[in-house]
């Protein structure tokens, strides 16, 4: 397990005092990046002094962790709400899937800075414990979604639901990282931001072979 990274936070104003640093921390990675979500600025986003941040997490590494894996956990813990077989009972697996690749491109474009300073930083963090959390946390995101999909298996007319529908998920992630958060690929293709979320959706029913009524 990784070490702990937060001092206990007993009294009200100390917890407040975290979260506030935690959100500024969050708000400057997602608008300067990882090179320039610096202690002094996170501190002064969180009306903190540096020396405050400091007496909570020995380096910005520390801090950093914190915020990656509290940034997972929040979204699983957000996807858990719509991942339920039982909020899409009227609705077709087409609708069911058109939200899902929406909600993820949308999120992506979203939080693109955020998003793309969590993937630098997990993949060359050397705690493997911290890389094992971080990436346990998205994963289960992708099985839920892949289970949601699944129980409504009688509407793929893929011959192996079992391995496109989590092939499927990959690729829509694989997409919306490299057009959305690792933009080198949105070159290749003139407005593929507004081309992704029209044909990526249309790409992956076909695939599945989910008709639709349009």
């Amino acid at each position: 397990m990784p070490a702990a990274t937060v001092l206990p936070a007993r009294q009200e104003r100390s917890r407040r005092s975290l979260e506030r640093l935690l959100r500024a921390a969050v708000e400057v990675l997602d608008e300067f990046g990882l090179d320039g979500a610096t202690i002094p600025r996170i501190a002064q986003r969180a009306g903190l002094t540096p020396g405050a941040v400091y007496r909570r997490f020995p380096d910005k590494d520390a801090l950093l962790r914190e915020v990656c894996l509290r940034a997972l956990e929040e979204n699983y813990r957000h996807s858990q709400e719509f991942l339920v077989p039982e909020q899409w009972k009227n609705k077709s697996l087409a609708e069911m899937l058109e939200f899902l690749i929406g909600r993820t491109l949308h999120g992506h474009a979203r939080h693109r800075g955020l998003l793309r300073a969590i993937t630098f930083f997990t993949l060359e963090h050397p705690d493997p414990a911290f890389v094992r959390k971080s990436e346990e946390l998205q994963v289960k995101v992708f099985r839920a979604a892949a289970e949601l999909l699944l129980t409504r298996r009688s509407e793929i007319r893929h011959p192996d639901p079992d391995r496109a529908v989590p092939f499927a998920l990959m690729m829509v992630g694989v997409a919306a990282r490299g057009v959305l958060v690792l933009p080198r690929l949105s070159r290749l293709v003139e407005d593929s931001e507004a081309k992704l979320l029209v044909e990526l959706p249309r790409m992956v029913l076909s695939y599945l072979g989910i008709e639709t009524s349009r």
